[in-house]
């Protein structure tokens, strides 16, 4: 059995997504250790508790208040995900760049949901970004990407999976949205499915 930690910041239906499929059988050998938040309101922290998934609140403001570094609080983040023996890493929402403090940790094991394809709209906001592209007619589609984060490079490193996601002349941001979530659903447990429950499956560096 693999054991994965979920991180995320908000209202966490990509961790739902997970939660589902691994209740219906569509994840075999897969099992979600710990939900981590660094917000205390995150929904997606009541999604584990009604699953009965161990959660943890881990907030960088207080270490931000004392002077500490980025790095010494993914230091800790790291200690805390070996607490609960956790083979892989799932970013599902995570709104924070980790550093090699934490991912030297999780060599290659390390997994991140972007919606936008490679290269296209890293960081936050991908989506409003994209749509607003395309209403400049500077773009026709966007799109999903699951990949591992080998580094500290902004959602960039070994594509696992991705699809295009059209753009239509009647969307609204709204409705762009909900598509490319429904996108980001599926591809997520596809990908989850391949490298954790195939580690002969990983894409190359």
């Amino acid at each position: 059995m693999k054991r994965i930690a979920v991180l995320i910041s908000g209202f966490g239906s990509n961790l739902q997504a997970i939660i589902d499929a691994i209740a219906e059988g569509r994840l075999p050998g897969v099992e979600i250790a710990v939900v981590v938040s660094n917000r205390r309101d995150a929904y997606g922290l009541e999604r584990a508790r009604r699953a009965g998934i161990p959660t943890e609140y881990h907030p960088f403001r207080p270490y931000r208040d004392a002077g500490r570094t980025r790095q010494e609080y993914d230091a800790d983040l790291a200690e805390i995900l070996q607490r609960y023996a956790v083979d892989w890493v799932v970013m599902a929402g995570w709104m924070h760049v980790l550093s090699d403090a934490f991912l030297r940790h999780f060599p290659n094991r390390v997994i991140n949901l972007h919606p936008a394809l490679p290269e296209m709209f890293p960081g936050t906001n991908a989506i409003p970004r994209a749509y607003e592209a395309y209403r400049r007619g500077e773009i026709s589609h966007t799109g999903v990407m699951v990949h591992l984060v080998p580094d500290e490079a902004v959602d960039a490193g070994p594509v696992i999976l991705q699809e295009a996601v059209p753009i239509y002349p009647e969307d609204t941001l709204e409705s762009l949205e909900g598509r490319i979530h429904q996108v980001e659903h599926r591809l997520l447990v596809e990908a989850i499915r391949r490298v954790v429950g195939d580690d002969d499956r990983l894409p190359e560096r």
